[in-house]
């Protein structure tokens, strides 16, 4: 029994420098050939579950992100045509504040026409008057 304990440890030891970790022991410090400790195929069980989690969440992240950059993109486009529906607004603002400046002008410019001839009129109107009455005076003696 010594002698097969003693072939055991040299074993051991051999397998351990080959590997250079003790990962053919269990727990239990028992040696398992062929990977058959349940603890192992468990946490191998766990770490595919966990891969197969994190591909599905990568899938779905990657889904989301095309979304988000044709968001984006359609995004870009209405800023697009909002920015040049804004400069065409403001050029047409441009344009109506100028008619109305000149319009304004015009009808300054009419309203003072206007105001002459009313007072050409009425100067007029006061001689038309005076040679009336004088004309009147004229004829009564």
């Amino acid at each position: 029994m010594i002698e097969q304990i003693k072939k055991l440890k040299a074993q051991l030891e051999q397998k351990t420098q080959k590997n250079g970790t003790d990962s053919s022991l269990s727990p239990d410090g028992e040696i398992t050939e062929n990977g058959n400790d349940p603890n192992i195929m468990e946490l191998q069980r766990d770490s595919s579950r966990q891969v197969n989690d994190l591909k599905f969440k990568l899938v779905k992240a990657e889904q989301e992100v095309t979304a988000l950059e044709q968001n984006v993109t359609r995004l870009e486009g209405h800023v697009t045509r909002y920015k040049s529906a804004a400069e065409n607004a403001e050029k047409v603002e441009d344009e109506l504040k100028a008619e109305k400046r000149k319009l304004q002008r015009e009808l300054r410019t009419a309203l003072d026409k206007i105001e002459e001839l009313e007072s050409n009129n009425s100067h007029l109107n006061k001689r038309l008057e005076k040679m009336k009455s004088s004309r009147g005076m004229a004829q009564t003696p």
